[in-house]
C-alpha cells in the first residue's frame, strides 16, 4: 500500500475516534470519564496500523512527537475538552504521547510487535478497567492515592493476557502461556503503583521491555 494511502487511513480513524468521543462528551456530559477512555482505548489500535502497512521510522516517530505536543498544548490550554476535561489531577494523556514517541524512537520497527503488545495493554487493558472496574461494585483500596478494585484490576490482567494471546496467535509469533502470564502480571503491577497518570508511561515501556526480554519479539 503507498504510504500516502498509509497515512490517510490512519489519520482517518483517528479522526473517527475524537470525533465519536466528542458526540459523547456532548450527549452525555454528566460521564465525565467515557469521552476520554473513548480516545484512550480508540487510538491504542493505531499502532497496528502502523505495524501493518509498514509505517517507516521517521514518518512513525515524527506523527507521535506531533500529537504529544498538541497533547501537552491541550492539556495547559484545554483547547479540545473531550481529552482532558476530568477533575482530577492527570499526566495521562501526555504520558501516553511520551510513551509511544520513545518507543517508536528506539524501538521501531524491529520490535513492533512487542510496542503493540506494550501500548495495547495500556490501552485496552487500563481503558476497560477503568470503564468496568467503576461500573460494577465491588471491594476497594487506595495505592499512593489510587483508587483500585478487584473488578479493575482482574479486567486489566484479563484483557492484557487476552490482547497478547490474539497478537500471538495471529502473527505466528509463539508466546507461551506462562510469558503471556507474567506480561499481564506485569502490566497489572505498573498500573497499580502508578499515579497521576504515568502508568501511560510505565505500562507501555515496561511491557514493551520484557516483550522484548522475554521472547525476543
Amino acid at each position: 500500500m503507498p504510504i500516502q494511502i498509509a497515512v490517510f487511513v490512519i489519520a482517518l480513524w483517528i479522526i473517527i475516534i475524537l470525533l465519536i468521543a466528542f458526540l459523547c462528551k456532548r450527549y452525555f456530559p454528566k460521564q465525565e470519564e467515557l469521552s476520554r477512555k473513548i480516545i484512550h482505548i480508540g487510538t491504542g489500535p493505531v499502532i497496528l496500523l502502523a505495524w501493518l502497512f509498514d509505517i517507516p521510522k521517521n514518518i512513525a516517530f515524527l506523527s507521535a512527537l506531533f500529537i504529544t505536543l498538541a497533547l501537552g498544548i491541550n492539556y495547559q490550554y484545554r483547547l479540545l475538552p473531550a481529552i482532558e476535561d476530568i477533575e482530577r489531577k492527570s499526566f495521562g494523556t501526555i504520558a501516553y504521547g511520551i510513551s509511544i514517541t520513545l518507543l517508536l524512537l528506539l524501538f521501531w520497527p524491529r520490535y513492533a510487535s512487542s510496542i503493540s503488545i506494550g501500548v495495547l495493554s495500556m490501552a485496552f487493558g487500563d481503558g476497560f478497567a477503568g470503564l468496568i472496574g467503576r461500573s460494577i461494585n465491588s471491594p476497594k483500596w487506595s495505592v499512593l492515592g489510587q483508587t483500585k478494585s478487584i473488578v479493575g484490576t482482574l479486567t486489566m490482567t484479563s484483557v492484557v493476557a487476552i490482547t497478547t494471546s490474539i497478537i500471538s496467535s495471529t502473527n505466528n509469533l509463539g508466546i507461551q502461556p506462562l510469558d503471556i502470564l507474567g506480561i499481564s502480571l506485569i502490566a497489572t503491577f505498573l498500573e497499580q503503583i502508578s499515579p497521576w497518570g504515568i502508568d501511560n508511561l510505565t505500562v507501555p515501556i515496561g511491557v514493551t521491555c520484557i516483550g522484548i526480554w522475554l521472547v525476543g519479539i
